[in-house]
């Protein structure tokens, strides 16, 4: 394993134990009862964590923006039915 992916483990595994522990107080960067940036903590604990994520190939970005992260374009599981030459009708009429 090269160093930048033990770098990622270890800010991926700090992230992730630090988001199991938002309320109790053990470790906690910014205290949560500070009005407006008392969350920032977490919110940066949750980007790096997704980030180690996707260092590893697991691409959470679908979940957050509704789209697929691979950005592949998904195929339609039946075709297009199409008529047949001989049901269509000549004069165009449908009576």
């Amino acid at each position: 394993m090269s160093l930048q992916k033990v770098v990622w483990l270890v800010i991926g595994l700090i992230s992730f134990l630090y988001l199991l522990n938002p309320t109790f107080g053990f470790l906690e960067l910014i205290p949560d009862n500070i009005p407006i940036i008392g969350n920032l903590d977490e919110g940066a604990a949750a980007i790096l964590f997704v980030a180690a994520l996707r260092e590893f190939g697991i691409d959470l970005s679908g979940a957050f923006t509704g789209r697929s992260g691979n950005n592949k374009k998904i195929e339609p599981t039946q075709k297009e039915i199409k008529p047949h030459k001989d049901d269509k009708k000549s004069d165009g009429n449908e009576g």
